[in-house]
């Protein structure tokens, strides 16, 4: 689950890290009063999206378009016409793709004077089984592009759970960064400070992209990126409570009423398939036959008929697909089972596109005997490649 970064920065405050003062708005004539609360001279007006690149990002309404979604204002009017040109409007960034997404919130917060900007952040890094530590003396830049051209300036090391954050990886923060005497000393504490926020909160994780040295000699988080473990959440009710839903795709948040795993693409072959690995190689066995899926979609291990029913509702929700494949190894799973959520949902939200079914494992005769005696207009299938090969042509011959 993603937070926005004002949303990131107050619960990171809760911790005592160095955050700048700001106010979250949702309404532009809420702007004035923000602004005037923090004092100014300068004002910072960000778009609040759960996307990177917002600063190079551009709005598609071409009053705002070409400057930006993060922008810099040098008097109350300036701070106001910005919340006017941002809110409802669209942004495209790197991040969001050619269709944007529309920014509902704005977080006006206090200028600073910047004097050095770093980078850092905290995963959990699975080829250790810990948290880790990422570090880079080059802040506000793309990481990954820093990853792939200069990777000697990204320094990271991973903490031991048995002892937690240490003074030494303090030491090991100042030394990546060039930071020496009271500095040393703020990073050491900033460390503890994100380490304990990151585990007490169930975090996945934590960006701030830059952490800059102000003029006058301190740190401060300037902008914070914080992602949570999904399958903590229920014991972060505050977490939970953050949670904005207007930045999500309405099919994964139905999805995830009925504990199914689901994310939309942009494809047109809908898929529906048990296992993790097995939804993998079948989207992989689509675009070898040049389609491609439109959802990654694990019904998991142990679904119901009800499960599986919502989770056909949700693939034909999408009005990009054009065609259906159902790939079922029956183990946990059984294939009768599967077979009967997709009469029932076939029965109930009807068949607008081909659907071709392929059943192995686990009562796969009981399942196959199920469709075949349904009715239905289903393309059975033998295996993957079998599978793949008539979806990929049921929906060509639609075209």
């Amino acid at each position: 689950m993603n937070i926005h970064e004002y949303q990131a920065k107050a619960v990171l405050k809760e911790f005592g890290v160095p955050v700048s003062n700001g106010r979250a708005i949702m309404q532009a004539s809420d702007a004035e009063a923000a602004a005037k609360a923090l004092g100014g001279p300068l004002w910072v007006v960000k778009s609040q999206i759960h996307a990177g690149g917002r600063g190079k990002g551009k709005f598609k309404e071409t009053a705002a378009g070409e400057k930006g979604g993060v922008r810099l204002a040098k008097s109350i009017d300036e701070v106001k016409q910005f919340a006017k040109e941002m809110l409802g409007n669209t942004l495209v960034t790197i991040q969001t793709g050619p269709h944007g997404k529309q920014v509902n919130r704005l977080y006006i917060e206090e200028g600073s004077d910047i004097s050095k900007e770093f980078y850092l952040s905290i995963l959990v890094d699975r080829a250790t089984a810990r948290v880790a530590f990422v570090v880079s003396t080059e802040g506000g830049m793309d990481i990954e592009e820093v990853a792939h051209s200069t990777p000697e300036k990204i320094i990271t090391f991973s903490v031991d759970p048995a002892t937690g954050v240490m003074p030494h990886h303090g030491r090991t923060v100042a030394k990546a960064l060039h930071l020496k005497g009271d500095l040393a000393k703020e990073v050491g504490v900033l460390v503890e400070q994100l380490y304990t926020a990151f585990v007490a909160k169930d975090m996945a994780m934590l960006e701030i992209n830059p952490l800059i040295v102000t003029t006058d000699n301190h740190l401060r988080c300037l902008d914070a990126k914080i992602s949570f473990d999904t399958n903590s959440l229920y014991r972060q009710a505050d977490i939970v409570a953050l949670r904005d839903e207007t930045e999500e795709d309405a099919k994964e948040i139905e999805a995830s009423k009925y504990d199914l795993s689901y994310i939309a693409l942009d494809g047109t072959i809908g898929c529906m398939v048990n296992g993790a690995g097995l939804a993998m190689a079948t989207m992989d066995i689509i675009k070898l036959y040049g389609e491609f899926p439109a959802n990654f979609l694990d019904v998991g291990g142990g679904a119901t008929t009800d499960k599986v029913t919502a989770a056909f509702k949700i693939i034909t929700a999408d009005p990009n697909v054009k065609g259906i494949l159902v790939n079922i190894f029956g183990g946990i799973m059984k294939c009768d089972v599967i077979a009967e959520g997709v009469i029932a949902a076939v029965k109930e939200v009807g068949l607008q596109v081909p659907l071709v079914v392929r059943l192995e494992g686990t009562n796969v005769a009981l399942g196959k005997e199920i469709i075949s005696k349904s009715g239905l207009n289903v393309i059975a299938a033998d295996d993957l490649d079998d599978a793949a090969q008539k979806i990929v042509k049921a929906v060509r011959e639609l075209r």
